[in-house]
């Protein structure tokens, strides 16, 4: 039952990001584009980007409260030379993640989160397509730096789309982990998705509460990677 209701809010919130205002889309880029033009990392520093929508972006949050400003406030407790950057776009589907990745890249990652495909599932796009985006995406970051790690969230769509669509879609990430040797999230919204308490008005989006718990997510998967430095 608990499953069902996560991909239900799975699909209010990626519909949600997908049919946003363009002003709003807008203002998220702003903010983008404003974080990667003023996070110039120290020449010692370590890169980690974060690239994905509404959820890497911080809907409706200022982006020190969405889950890459937490993993830097972990990161700095620790004393690591790792710079956090968001590069989160709200409604951002996998082929415009990969026509503004070259735009990104001005700045080269050594670890590179990679959360975007939902839009695509919402929208009942061909997976081969949403496949072919995201992997051309991977070899633009490894084309910049070879020795990239590299960071694959999973997500779902709903039931509505058909049972064959949506295993699919449900396969295509881990397959896409598996085959660049990436590590695999299978569920970024772990233990937020479902909770009033912890999303927006709209239930549909994390709080800054919600994003804690984003952030722990992540970093259990993330620290092993900052420690083997």
């Amino acid at each position: 039952m608990f499953l069902r209701v996560q991909i239900i809010l799975l699909s209010a919130l990626f519909f949600g990001c997908s049919t946003s205002k363009e002003s709003e889309s807008q203002q998220t880029l702003k903010k983008e584009q404003s974080a990667v033009e003023t996070s110039a990392p120290k020449e010692e520093e370590r890169i980690i980007l974060f690239f994905g929508n509404s959820i890497t972006a911080g809907y409706q949050l200022d982006m020190d409260q969405a889950f890459p400003a937490i993993i830097q406030e972990k990161i700095d407790s620790l004393g690591l030379n790792y710079k956090a950057i968001n590069a989160g776009l709200s409604g951002e589907t996998s082929a415009g993640g990969k026509s503004r990745i070259d735009w990104v890249l001005r700045t080269t990652p050594d670890i590179f989160f990679l959360e975007l495909g939902a839009n695509d599932g919402l929208r009942g796009l061909p997976l081969d397509e949403t496949y072919k985006n995201l992997q051309d995406i991977i070899d633009a970051v490894k084309k910049e730096n070879p020795e990239v790690e590299i960071i694959i969230a999973g997500m779902m769509v709903p039931p509505n789309l058909g049972d064959d669509y949506s295993k699919e879609f449900q396969q295509l990430f881990p397959k896409l982990s598996k085959e660049n040797d990436a590590i695999y999230i299978p569920f970024l919204l772990e233990g937020v998705a479902g909770n009033p308490d912890l999303n927006l008005r709209d239930g549909i989006h994390p709080t800054p509460e919600g994003h804690e718990i984003v952030a722990e997510t992540v970093w259990d998967y993330l620290k092993p990677l900052l420690e083997e430095e």
